[in-house]
């Protein structure tokens, strides 16, 4: 087919993969989630995930979630001459998928969606959809950004649904029951005190991290939180939107938490803190639970 511009297309283009993928040890395959299509045709790989054997890489089989979701960055730009003429949302898978097994021992899926989605699979039965939960309105980048955190009985998402024109929108922390995906709870987020900075908001973009008891939550208004997984109740906030003294001495700013989440090993959080296009920083903290 051949665009209004007149440049000829040959194939799909885009349904690029953004996350980690993962693998099943247990049935020897890989899980990848993809984005979107960026120009007509629209293609069947898209929005998906899809199921590749690890020792041939051949795909074994897919799923899509939403169809025909053709977007790219001219859709936002003010000449918007690659824009496809019937565009999407964008919604990308932006996170990896998530392999869990349940307290009563079945193996899970999880995906989760920029459409605000978050999707259970059975991965013995080719991706068969057990349940899916909405969480958010979704939009480029709304709905779940870069993924979550599980262990054997809720999954853990934050919310971005971030609003360039209102920092109060838009994040928040939720727990899904894993054997319906019903809502266990929501940690609303605290009202930014960041007001007026570039960046500055209450969406959640960052994965968290979870340990037993307590799961790590950082936002785009620059605080960690720590919340009792039973409730998500807060039991610990830092905040990071501020000036460090550093081991070697370079002169350091904490800021936004995205894209990457805490790490934590042999008793210590380590996480980094400043993201381009929020409000940036230059500084990787380590936390311990000892005071001294």
């Amino acid at each position: 087919m051949q665009s209004a511009q007149g440049v000829q297309y040959f194939g799909s283009s885009g349904a690029a993969i953004w996350s980690p993928p993962t693998a099943d040890l247990k049935r020897n395959i890989i899980y990848v989630a993809t984005g979107n299509n960026y120009s007509s045709p629209p293609s069947d790989a898209s929005d998906a995930v899809i199921a590749i054997d690890i020792r041939s890489g051949k795909k074994l089989w897919h799923r899509q979630f939403t169809p025909k979701d053709l977007w790219n960055s001219g859709c936002v730009a003010e000449q918007k001459d690659s824009c496809p003429a019937k565009r999407g949302d964008d919604f990308d898978f932006g996170s990896p998928p998530l392999l869990r097994t349940r307290s009563d021992g079945k193996d899970i899926l999880l995906l989760a969606q920029k459409s605000g989605v978050v999707y259970a699979l059975d991965p013995d039965h080719r991706g068969q959809l057990l349940w899916q939960s909405r969480i958010g309105h979704g939009g480029p980048l709304g709905g779940i950004q870069w993924g979550g955190a599980a262990d054997n009985r809720y999954a853990y998402y934050p919310l971005s649904d971030i609003d360039d024109n209102n920092p109060l929108a838009g994040g928040g922390l939720f727990a899904l029951d894993l054997r319906n995906g019903k809502q266990v709870w929501y940690s609303a987020p605290p009202k930014p005190g960041c007001a007026g900075a570039f960046g500055c908001s209450a969406a959640q973009m960052a994965p968290p991290t979870v340990i037993p008891g307590v799961v790590f939550a950082g936002s785009l208004d620059g605080h960690l939180r720590a919340h009792d997984t039973r409730d998500g109740s807060v039991i610990w906030d830092f905040n990071t939107a501020r000036e460090f003294r550093t081991t070697n001495g370079v002169k350091a700013h904490g800021g936004s938490m995205n894209g990457s989440g805490p790490a934590i090993v042999s008793g210590m959080v380590f996480v980094n803190t400043g993201y381009t296009n929020a409000m940036d920083g230059n500084v990787l903290l380590a936390f311990t639970a000892d005071s001294h």
